[in-house]
């Protein structure tokens, strides 16, 4: 008598006598081939999309690096033109009664110009008198007992300070108020 059929469908075409013992179907295999091929991808893409955002990320940092050079490439330039500005106030200021007033007409609009410059390239007066006092801004060389002002109040600008945009090129020398030594007690 002729052996039996087989009635179960094997899909390995070699059939189970021919496998070596213990060995799988091969679609058992490209399953876990898959797996891991689909593990790798989505690896792969995670890395792809972190590498993506890193340079983005670099871009924009390096956009604002070149905004910032070129927003505060004139800051040396401002630091060094504030004394010269400082002394022509003075000189406004402390011009004698007996000056040609066409001598100082001038120099007053020299002033003016300065000026002019100075706030169109971004430099601003940093407000100090009658404020709090803000050590951001403002540098204290000296206080003042006052019944008259809450402390740490600006009593009086000695030098004025200023900003190249949102920076501080030089804080302002400032006089605080303090309370008196009486009214502590």
């Amino acid at each position: 008598m002729p052996p039996k059929a087989n009635t179960k469908a094997d899909p390995d075409p070699a059939g189970p006598a021919q496998r070596p013992f213990g060995a799988t179907s091969p679609t058992s295999g490209e399953d876990k081939r898959g797996e891991d091929k689909r593990g790798e991808d989505v690896v792969s893409k995670d890395t792809h999309l972190r590498l993506a955002a890193d340079f983005e990320n670099f871009k924009k940092r390096a956009r604002q690096d070149q905004l910032d050079t070129v927003q505060y490439a004139n800051s040396t330039l401002v630091e060094r033109l504030l004394p010269v500005l400082d002394d022509f106030r003075r000189i406004v200021e402390h011009a004698p009664p007996d000056v040609d007033e066409n001598w100082l007409r001038g120099v007053q609009l020299s002033l003016q110009k300065l000026d002019e410059v100075m706030e169109a390239i971004g430099v601003r007066r940093i407000d100090s008198e009658g404020l709090p006092f803000d050590p951001k801004v403002h540098e204290a060389i000296g206080s003042v007992e006052s019944a008259d002002h809450p402390d740490d109040t600006v009593l009086a600008e000695l030098r004025p300070g200023y900003r190249l945009h949102d920076r501080v090129v030089r804080p302002a020398l400032v006089r605080v108020s303090r309370r008196p030594a009486a009214a502590a007690e």
